[in-house]
């Protein structure tokens, strides 16, 4: 069967079984909303962009009120289905949100760890090897424990950045940066930054639980604003490491290999890099850290589907929505709420291990 044949099919189950999960997750919750009402008030929320206004907003920092420019997006709904007022707000303003920036994390995650397992050749590779969850960690951390007047996600996403671009030009030498420097580059930073987390949650006094809720990974609270903006960059650059995916394949038979076969080694390793950084820093930034998403969703796809990345990165990005908005739905399932940091390492751990006990965790 053709690869773009195979990639299509299971796209669309994959893309369908997504779309039932959210709408099943949707549906529960304290208050129960039939699955009909559920699709009515869910293609209430279905919108398209109309206008765009420029505003422009001030943060504090260190005293000094700096500006910083906002965009106001207004929107026109398609659809107007009668559904009571308050399944619609339940529906559309409350669970909606948080479900489909928890699809997007999860979209996001699991594609980086795609990548990052056929760039190191290495199935226990994952979107924060290179640093970047501690980055965006040490930047959100800093917000909350000190009490500082700028915006959270926007930090997160910057240090994230920060940290990565460090740990490139560490491993960078005259022009070619080594796998295994990176890697272990990406390993010692993390290790510090740890550190530096560690010490900034001893200072954080009260806001000790908040970090700490951070920390493990949460979807609480989400709002249609963050979906705006970590949709669009999500999907981005997952369509510009699709593009790659042939070039990927090519490099698991060696730099060496990839560079006679006419691949320029060095270029796609850094927009391989700079894409997969982006990707997951735009979902640590609003979801916090969360664990086993970008390792376990990537694997487990790799055994159903094989190690071609044409159909491997779709899949995996589709797989990884699905599993993040399940674990989310267990998260927020009983009697107290958890952050779904819990849930995704509580349920991929132990499966990890059992894929291990079956001898099916083998180099790629």
């Amino acid at each position: 069967m053709r690869i773009a044949t195979r990639t299509l099919l299971w796209s669309g189950g994959l893309f369908g079984l997504l779309c039932l999960t959210i709408m099943v997750s949707a549906a529960l919750g304290p208050v129960r909303v039939d699955i009909p009402t559920v699709a009515r008030a869910t293609l209430n929320t279905v919108a398209v962009p109309t206008g765009v206004s420029l505003g422009l907003g001030s943060y504090s920092l260190a005293g000094l009120w700096l500006p910083v420019p906002s965009v106001d997006i207004s929107y026109t709904g398609l659809f107007s289905f009668d559904v009571p007022a308050t399944e619609q707000t339940i529906v559309g303003d409350i669970r909606l949100p948080r479900i489909v920036l928890g699809a997007v994390v999860g979209f996001a995650l699991a594609t980086a760890g795609a990548v990052m397992q056929g760039f190191f050749r290495n199935p226990m590779a994952d979107p924060s090897i290179i640093g970047v969850s501690s980055g965006a960690a040490v930047g959100a951390v800093a917000v909350i424990a000190f009490s500082l007047a700028i915006p959270l996600q926007l930090t997160a996403f910057v240090t994230a950045l920060i940290t990565a671009f460090v740990v490139y030009v560490i491993a960078t030498e005259d022009g070619r940066t080594p796998v295994a420097t990176l890697l272990l580059a990406g390993i010692a930073i993390q290790t510090f930054l740890g550190a530096v987390i560690s010490y900034m949650l001893l200072q954080s006094g009260e806001s000790m639980e908040q970090v700490v809720v951070w920390l493990m990974g949460h979807l609480s609270n989400s709002l249609w604003s963050e979906v705006e903006v970590t949709l669009p960059l999500t999907l981005l650059f997952f369509v510009g490491l699709l593009a790659y995916a042939r070039d990927l394949n090519v490099m698991l038979l060696g730099e060496e290999d990839a560079h006679a076969l006419g691949i320029e080694v060095e270029r796609t390793k850094r927009l391989l890099l700079a894409g997969a950084t982006v990707i997951t820093a735009g979902g640590v930034a609003v979801a916090g850290v969360i664990g086993f998403v970008g390792l376990i969703v990537p694997h487990i796809m790799r055994l159903l589907v094989g190690p071609d990345h044409r159909i491997l990165i779709p899949t995996s990005a589709l797989a990884g929505a699905t599993f993040l908005v399940l674990a989310d739905t267990l998260a927020r399932a009983g009697p107290a709420e958890v952050p779904v940091g819990i849930v995704t390492a509580a349920v991929g751990a132990p499966f990890f291990l059992f894929l291990l006990r079956r001898r099916e965790v083998h180099a790629l």
